[in-house]
């Protein structure tokens, strides 16, 4: 705005009231221009994260060490590129192992064939003479042999006493019982029980897949059919459930997570299957017993946590979600989640450029290597390694999310990640304190990863019956291969069993079940 000298008042106080009512338009138009291009950076910042999860590599691992330091931003000061290089001097150099065939079992089935060379030939093409075999060269192949169906037709002889038909007196007719079957009167054997539940639960096939699969064998089973098969099956099978419930709650660090669930008859549109976790997700050599449980619920309040855990009071490692903080455990967080802030924060800045948010990421990455010579140590062990080693590089992760609280806006990406790390604090250095914690939940998010699979293929379930039986049968599948065990072979066993009532279900749970 242009202003004629010749305009203005020649009276001192008229041109001070003029100056500030121009500094007053002017602040305001500063402020209203510093808030645009705010939400400017926004906008650019969830764009290149966006465009990062659509395209871009979903891994959050950071780059070789030769490549961190790719025209360093102007923000970065001497003390961040510092932390930074002294992080990936502690970074150990991994050789990447080239992959190799592994051999096939030798316990397989076996045809030899000899494709051998005719003994017309069997000459020397130098001399005439005859050859004699110096050795053999083999290959082996894979052959697949579909699978086979068939019925099995029990015949139970009935006898009656030949004396009474003569007289006419009563007659009494003996036959043997009917075996104990899971599905009374029906034609399922636990072997199709179980590789019916088997293919939905742990291959993600769903029912109307495997109803076109059977009659491509020339078997009509409906899905309907196949479905209240399933139900039944979850019912007899609750009980083993319940007791690894009872065994879960028994140990001292428990790992949980949540995800949704679309069921069409209930009133909400999404629910959620919660999943509870203690242990190795593989069999290995630690005295804990592997456990993986899922908990259908309709809503994500906390009384579905509080509830399920019944007053538990060990450790309990979790993500940022409030609800867990209901319970009566001490909470866990998880460092897997703190880092992934602080690399959306990396995903929002330019192409090849290192900002801020390296500095911790770098910072974190150190600390997994800690991790990763912890292997067969002893909990004891662990905690003295964390206690010398994680901790001091804890420390200066928290200096400086705290000297940059106040210097980075809020709303930026890098603004959230050190935001969520203040807030979590005191939850991320809980693991320090027991060998058994890990420094993150990936222990229920990889428990979660299978049915957010098998979700993908069957997308909902119609009733909140078929949610809960869902929940016991992705329980059994994943804690039974976390046990080493078939899950095919161990669900046909446990069928069997539970057809004849037994009045203890111990004898059943994965550890205590030996299958040839």
């Amino acid at each position: 705005m242009k202003i004629d000298i010749n305009s203005l008042p020649d009276d001192p106080a008229q041109l001070k009231q003029m100056l500030l009512e121009l500094q007053r338009s002017v602040s305001e138009k500063d402020k209203i221009i510093s808030e645009q291009l705010s939400q400017i950076n926004q906008f650019i910042e969830d764009y290149e994260l966006a465009k990062r999860k659509a395209y871009g590599k979903r891994s959050e691992k950071l780059a070789g060490n030769d490549e961190v330091f790719n025209e360093a931003e102007e923000t970065l000061d001497d003390e961040d590129k510092a932390l930074i290089a002294q992080s990936d001097n502690q970074q150990a150099a991994r050789d990447k192992q080239s992959p190799k065939r592994k051999p096939l079992p030798k316990d397989l089935d076996r045809e030899i064939v000899v494709i051998d060379v005719p003994d017309a030939e069997k000459i020397c093409d130098c001399c005439q003479g005859e050859l004699h075999q110096i050795g053999e060269a083999s290959s082996e192949k894979l052959e697949f042999i579909p699978a086979q169906i068939k019925v099995i037709e029990t015949r139970r002889p009935k006898y009656s006493c030949r004396h009474c038909e003569k007289e006419e007196t009563s007659n009494t007719i003996k036959v043997a019982p009917v075996p104990a079957s899971p599905i009374p009167k029906g034609i399922a054997t636990a072997s199709l029980l179980s590789q019916i539940i088997s293919g939905k639960y742990q291959y993600g096939l769903p029912l109307y897949r495997q109803e076109s699969m059977f009659r491509e064998l020339g078997i009509e089973l409906s899905r309907k059919s196949m479905s209240q098969w399933v139900i039944r099956c979850s019912e007899l099978l609750e009980p083993i459930t319940q007791a690894l419930r009872q065994h879960l709650l028994k140990q001292r660090v428990i790992n949980a997570d949540e995800t949704t669930l679309n069921v069409t008859n209930e009133e909400k549109s999404t629910c959620y299957m919660w999943v509870y976790c203690a242990g190795k997700d593989k069999l290995s050599n630690s005295v804990l017993p592997n456990i993986v449980l899922y908990d259908y619920q309709n809503n994500r309040r906390g009384e579905c946590v509080v509830n399920y855990l019944d007053g538990y009071t060990g450790y309990l490692q979790v993500d940022g979600y409030q609800a867990y903080g209901q319970t009566k455990a001490t909470l866990a967080g998880c460092m897997a989640h703190a880092r992934r802030k602080f690399t959306d924060a990396k995903a929002a800045q330019p192409k090849k450029k290192t900002g801020k948010s390296d500095v911790v990421l770098s910072l974190i990455q150190t600390l997994y290597g800690v991790e990763s010579n912890l292997e067969g140590k002893s909990f004891d062990e662990i905690k003295a390694k964390w206690q010398a080693q994680s901790k001091p590089i804890l420390d200066k992760i928290q200096a400086w999310a705290l000297a940059h609280r106040d210097k980075v806006p809020e709303k930026t990406k890098l603004g959230i990640a050190i935001k969520y790390w203040l807030n979590q604090w005191p939850k991320l250095i809980t693991y320090l304190d027991d060998g058994q914690i890990s420094i993150d939940n990936n222990r229920a998010e990889r428990a979660v990863k299978p049915f957010v699979i098998g979700r993908k293929n069957w997308l909902f379930s119609n009733t909140a019956r078929g949610a809960k039986a869902s929940a016991i049968l992705y329980s059994l599948i994943e804690t039974v291969k976390a046990n080493g065990k078939f899950a095919d072979s161990y669900l046909q066993y446990c069928l069997n069993e539970l057809a004849k009532n037994p009045e203890d279900v111990e004898y059943l749970l994965p550890w205590n079940v030996k299958l040839v």
